[in-house]
């Protein structure tokens, strides 16, 4: 009966030396994944310093890009301010010569035969003078 608490015990240390051997394989395996997990995530880590990096300096950019839009619009506001005044002034030139066309027009109208008049008067003298150059010409000739 020693014997077999013996073989028994023997068995046991043998199962546990084969248990042992098996666990120490099973955790060099779980530390050499351990480690590629480790430099993995280092990596990543590297990647997302430089990914934050970037970030941040696209976002300096897009606030830089905003400001100057900004900037620029407000110019342009001004521009489209003026160009209104300028609108606005030609609108008001444009209603102050149909006043001027409007009160010619008019006065012509209502002066239409005094015209008539100093048009015939005017064709009546450069007649009277033609005739008297003509006149002054013959005596000079003779």
């Amino acid at each position: 009966m020693i014997i077999i608490l013996y073989l028994s015990i023997a068995l046991i240390a043998i199962a546990f030396t084969i248990l042992v051997v098996y666990v120490s394989k099973t955790l060099k395996a779980l530390q050499g994944t351990l480690t590629n997990v480790a430099s993995t995530l280092a990596g990543l880590e590297k990647q997302m310093e430089g990914i934050t990096t970037e970030t941040t300096f696209l976002l300096h950019k897009t606030n830089a890009l905003a400001e100057d839009i900004q900037h620029k619009s407000e110019k342009l506001n001004t521009v489209v301010e003026s160009v209104k005044d300028v609108g606005t002034t030609i609108q008001q030139l444009n209603q102050s010569v149909r006043k001027v066309t409007t009160s010619v027009s008019t006065n012509l109208e209502q002066n239409q035969d005094k015209v008539n008049q100093v048009v015939q008067w005017s064709n009546a003298a450069m007649e009277i003078w033609a005739k008297w150059k003509q006149k002054s010409e013959k005596k000079t000739t003779i």
